[in-house]
C-alpha cells in the first residue's frame, strides 16, 4: 500500500534522524480527517523535487512531527509542459486542472478566450483561482508528485503569444486542422506548451495570434473532446514520446 503524501513548506535541513513539523490545514485534515496516528509512515515533499519518509512522532491539534528515516530528490522532469485550459463553465474547470496534474503537467494557465462561457471578474475570479490550486495541491499528493504543478494567474490571448514564443515547441488544438499532432517531433528538454480551447472553440482571430506567434495548429483525431477532456489527451500523447515516459 502507498503511503500517503504531505506537502510541506520546506525540507531544508532534513535528514536521516531529524524531525520535522508539520502544521496548519495540511496537518489539521490530517490528524482530525485522516486520523493520521503516531507511528504511521508518510510521505512529505516540498513540492520543489524533495522527499522525505519518516514515521510519525507525535500529534496535535494542527500539527503533527515526523521523524526522518530518508531523503531523495527528483529533478525536475524534462522537457516541461505547459496547459493552457480555456475557462470552462461548470466544475469542468476543477477536473481539467486535476487530470492535467496527475498526468505530469508542470504548469496550467487559465486563459480567458472570446468564447468561454465562464467567466473571472473580482471575487468570482479570486476564489475560482484559488479553487484551481487547491485542486492542483490536492491531485499532486494523490499522485504522489514531488513536483507540485503551478497554476498561473488568468492568462489573455496577448499572454498566451509570449508563451508561444518563449516555447521549444506550442501547439494548439483545433478541430478543424489537418495537421496531426503525430507528425511533430517532439524535443526531449525544454518547453512545451499546448493551448486547449473553450466549449465554442478558438476564434479565428485568436488561432491567427498564436499561430503568428510560432503555434503549430493540430488535432487528436477524427473525434470532438470536450475542453475538459481534450488537454490530458493530448499531453498523454505528447509525453508518450518522450523520455518522461520511457
Amino acid at each position: 500500500m502507498s503511503l500517503p503524501v504531505h506537502l510541506v513548506e520546506s525540507l531544508d535541513g532534513a535528514a536521516p534522524g531529524t524531525l520535522v513539523e508539520v502544521s496548519g490545514d495540511e496537518a489539521h485534515h490530517a490528524v482530525a480527517v485522516r486520523r493520521l496516528r503516531e507511528g504511521e509512515r508518510v510521505v512529505l515533499t516540498d513540492g520543489r523535487g524533495t522527499c522525505a519518509t519518516g514515521s510519525v512522532a507525535s500529534t496535535g491539534k494542527r500539527v503533527f512531527a515526523v521523524t526522518v528515516e530518508d531523503v531523495s530528490h527528483d529533478e525536475r522532469p524534462e522537457p516541461a509542459i505547459t496547459v493552457v485550459q480555456a475557462l470552462p463553465k461548470g466544475e469542468r474547470g476543477e477536473l481539467a486542472v486535476e487530470v492535467l496534474t496527475e498526468v505530469g503537467v508542470d504548469r496550467i494557465v487559465p486563459w480567458a478566450a472570446s468564447r468561454s462561457v465562464a467567466v473571472w471578474k473580482g471575487e468570482r475570479a479570486t476564489k475560482s483561482h484559488a479553487k484551481w490550486q487547491a485542486t492542483a495541491r490536492e491531485a499532486a499528493k494523490q499522485s504522489r508528485r514531488s513536483w507540485l504543478p503551478t497554476v498561473a494567474p488568468l492568462a489573455t490571448t496577448a499572454d498566451l503569444a509570449a508563451l508561444v514564443t518563449e516555447a521549444d515547441l506550442a501547439l494548439v488544438l483545433h478541430e478543424d486542422a489537418t495537421l496531426p499532432l503525430g507528425a511533430l517531433e517532439v524535443p526531449e528538454a525544454g518547453r512545451i506548451v499546448l493551448v486547449v480551447g473553450p466549449e465554442g472553440g478558438i476564434s479565428p482571430d485568436e488561432l491567427a495570434v498564436l499561430a503568428d506567434a510560432g503555434a503549430h495548429v493540430v488535432r487528436l483525431g477524427a473525434e470532438v473532446l470536450r475542453t475538459s477532456t481534450a488537454g490530458v489527451v493530448a499531453v498523454a500523447a505528447v509525453l508518450a514520446r518522450t523520455n518522461r515516459w520511457a
